[in-house]
């Protein structure tokens, strides 16, 4: 009886440490766009507007504080973050802060333009949407 209780036990804590977190090693995935306003420095002329190609494109896992991953967009501004557990992901950008303008002139840093995401099947393929940006 005594062994039993002890193989419960530790076949209990074997099963938690193999307990998936957010991270790279699962099926899902998550996918978006960036689009891009680029302006003069005043911000009162629109110059171009698009797809923003060869952007980078970060993903935090979970509650981490860092980055777990970056990557770029590709030529017609698309990402995606592959091989995902399922869990919470923050996944963010730079865009110009068009509020940062100081006697006229934009005024640095940028400021991440952030989505939140949750996978919460094994499979998910989650889409963002389109994040846009100013440069």
């Amino acid at each position: 009886m005594k062994r039993n209780v002890i193989s419960f036990i530790f076949l209990i804590v074997l099963l938690q440490a193999c307990k998936k977190i957010e991270g790279v090693g699962g099926d899902a995935s998550i996918h978006g766009k960036v689009y891009f306003k680029h302006y003069n420095s005043t911000f009162t002329t629109l110059l171009n507007e698009g797809m923003y190609p060869d952007t980078y494109v970060y993903i935090i896992y979970g509650d981490n504080i860092n980055y777990g991953q970056r990557i770029k967009t590709n030529y017609n501004g698309e990402f995606e973050f592959k091989y995902l557990y399922k869990g919470n992901y923050r996944i963010y950008t730079y865009s110009v802060d068009s509020a940062a303008l100081v006697n006229g002139v934009l005024s640095p840093p940028p400021q991440a333009v952030v989505s939140e995401v949750t996978i919460s099947k094994r499979k998910d393929k989650m889409d963002v949407g389109t994040i846009s940006v100013y440069n």
